[in-house]
């Protein structure tokens, strides 16, 4: 298990354009969205950073303990049930998105919305991009990703994780008093890794 936490950076992580339109709930293609999407795409700029480390998992009957969280969560004990260890990390695009919501929510509430979407897609496609490298450099199995505050896992949880991976210092996110990220296009997550 590595004591360290780990930084990544990424440069190019493809656009899935249909995943945008629909975050933004355009279910029918539309020329007008997607010429929005494509504007909007070009007037923010993105930086994608991950940090991470792995931890072992103690299973005990009714609970977990993952070294830096003890926790009860039975979907998360039915997820990790054949896991050895976990890789623990967060997940940011940065700010400018934040920036142009808040921006355009009164000047333009239809591009705040692709914003939002833009936003919710870039960041879920950064976590997957991650999700792929880790699996070829631990060459296991992964779980589906599972993040604090999920089915019956404590929000409460996100204080322990910004702890353990120090998401300030590595990758520069806040939690604040009520647990929400900032940048709030930022994701927490387990990862649990099939030795077996």
């Amino acid at each position: 298990m590595s004591c360290c936490v780990n930084v990544k950076t990424y440069t190019d992580i493809p656009i899935n354009k249909s995943a945008i339109l629909r975050y933004a709930h355009c279910f029918e293609p539309n020329k007008q969205v997607e010429n929005l999407v494509s504007k909007c795409l070009e007037e923010i700029s993105l930086v994608y950073k991950v940090c991470y480390r792995e931890f072992a998992i103690n299973h005990h009957e009714n609970s977990l303990d993952l070294c830096f969280y003890k926790t009860e969560s039975r979907a998360l004990k039915k997820l990790l049930e054949n896991c050895d260890s976990i890789v623990l990390f967060a997940a940011t695009i940065g700010f400018d998105v934040d920036r142009m919501i808040v921006k355009n929510t009164r000047l333009d509430p239809t591009k705040a919305l692709i914003f939002q979407a833009i936003g919710t897609e870039r960041v879920e496609s950064l976590c997957d991009a991650f999700e792929l490298d880790i699996q070829k450099e631990f060459g296991y199995k992964l779980t589906p990703r599972f993040s604090p505050g999920y089915a019956d896992l404590s929000l409460e949880m996100q204080s322990d994780v910004f702890k353990a991976l120090d998401c300030f210092k590595n990758i520069g996110i806040t939690l604040n008093d009520s647990l929400l990220m900032t940048p709030t296009k930022s994701v927490t997550a387990i990862l649990g890794v099939h030795r077996r």
